[in-house]
């Protein structure tokens, strides 16, 4: 999947992305600082139903939303300096819990993801322009 999309229309790549994915339940979110990981994250939450807060856990390293009865668990490792302090976190228990789980900077960890994680990639186009593909 390659979705182009202006940061005006995000919510709606959401959209076309979580109805591709729908099944899946562990998603790697990869790119440079600033490409609009959160961002994407935060509308793709609004598409599955969570209504409280969404904000970075560049701090907590972990946040948890509930849409409806569903736990969706957000992570950002970028703090983390390897895979042990990933696992001495709790990452790993998170993404083997069969919740769903959105995590940025993946690559400070990448070992201890499932195999069937989906790989997100986000690239910069132009300033409000972004390039989403999954492998």
């Amino acid at each position: 999947m390659v979705d182009i999309f202006q940061l005006t229309d995000i919510a709606v790549a959401a959209s076309n992305f979580y109805a591709s994915f729908r099944d899946k339940r562990v998603f790697a979110f990869h790119g440079p600082m600033g490409t609009g990981k959160t961002t994407f994250i935060t509308a793709l939450c609004r598409e599955m139903g969570v209504s409280g807060n969404v904000s970075s856990p560049t701090f907590s390293i972990i946040n948890q939303y509930l849409a409806g009865e569903r736990k969706i668990y957000h992570l950002d490792l970028y703090r983390l300096r390897n895979t042990g302090e990933a696992i001495q976190a709790g990452v790993e228990d998170v993404l083997y819990s069969n919740d769903i789980c959105l995590v940025e900077w993946p690559e400070q960890a990448p070992e201890i993801f499932p195999d069937e994680t989906v790989n997100v990639f986000l690239e910069f186009i132009d300033p409000v322009t972004r390039k989403l593909s999954v492998t």
